[in-house]
């Protein structure tokens, strides 16, 4: 075990698998405290035991919570805050993509409840715990798709003509716009937000939509990176003294890629925010 994260404490989502567990075992190997979320007690305590076993380090836990319900998320924030005074690292990861429209369980669209919702909540719920751990960082996983999509505010939750990929594209660019508009609330508090891509990555995240993805995914991880090579950027924004003071950047291969012109639209990142704000009840 390395000691460069030590005495810090980072959450990430969706790390009982994929890039989400290699983040999280990264993060434990520098040293850090790691809170590993998932919704699987199972998965979650056999996940905990590994990382413990190869990095060495005995400071990683669990903390249930389906991503996708938002008072889920806020026993999550309560859970964590009556049990920690501070939050270094916020890694925003966990997702999913979704072929056919389905509902949450707060009658939510589930791409935009899982992708991009629960990045929003956790971290608004966390931010004062955020802050008073300052300099913290943020970290959203998005997606290259985010730059082909655009928010269809007349039809966020697609009601109308769903497409998995479209919703997907959609959801990947609201963290973008998200990231951006937080960034700039948050200037001068030294809390950082950065978004990335991760690359095409062979992880299981589409296998709940049927045999076709099943047999897909096998195949994927011929072309595809490694879940550790994919987690590779968001370890760097996480914990890389390089990038200490960024924010406000989207990252592809551990550098700030040029946007499209659409996350630079702070009118409709602020309309995305309002509506955000009211999905969520905060």
């Amino acid at each position: 075990m390395e000691n460069h994260m030590k005495e810090k404490t980072c959450m990430v989502t969706g790390a009982t698998s994929g890039i989400g567990l290699a983040t999280a075992q990264a993060l434990a190997q520098q040293g850090a405290t790691v809170i590993v979320v998932g919704r699987n007690p199972e998965k979650g305590a056999t996940t905990v035991a590994r990382i413990r076993q190869e990095t060495g380090n005995p400071s990683v836990e669990f903390m249930l919570a389906d991503l996708s319900v938002q008072a889920e998320i806020r026993h999550l924030a309560r859970e964590f805050q009556s049990r920690y005074s501070r939050l270094d690292v916020l890694v925003n990861n966990a997702g999913g993509f979704f072929l056919k429209r389905q509902l949450s369980a707060d009658g939510i669209e589930m791409t935009l409840a899982l992708n991009y919702l629960n990045f929003f909540l956790p971290t608004h719920l966390l931010l004062d715990t955020l802050k008073a751990s300052a300099p913290a960082r943020i970290v959203n996983v998005s997606s290259t798709v985010h730059k082909n999509a655009q928010i269809d505010f007349e039809n966020l939750q697609r009601e109308r003509k769903y497409s998995g990929i479209g919703a997907y594209g959609q959801s990947k660019l609201a963290v973008v716009l998200f990231t951006y508009e937080l960034a700039r609330r948050l200037e001068g508090t030294q809390v950082t937000v950065n978004a990335l891509h991760p690359g095409f990555v062979a992880t299981n995240i589409a296998t709940n939509n049927g045999w076709p993805f099943k047999l897909f995914v096998p195949l994927g991880r011929f072309i595809a990176l490694s879940p550790k090579k994919g987690a590779q950027t968001s370890i760097y924004l996480a914990s890389s003294p390089e990038v200490a003071g960024v924010t406000g950047k989207y990252f592809d291969k551990k550098k700030a890629a040029p946007l499209t012109a659409a996350p630079y639209d702070q009118a409709v990142a602020q309309r995305l925010w309002e509506i955000s704000v009211k999905m969520t009840g905060l």
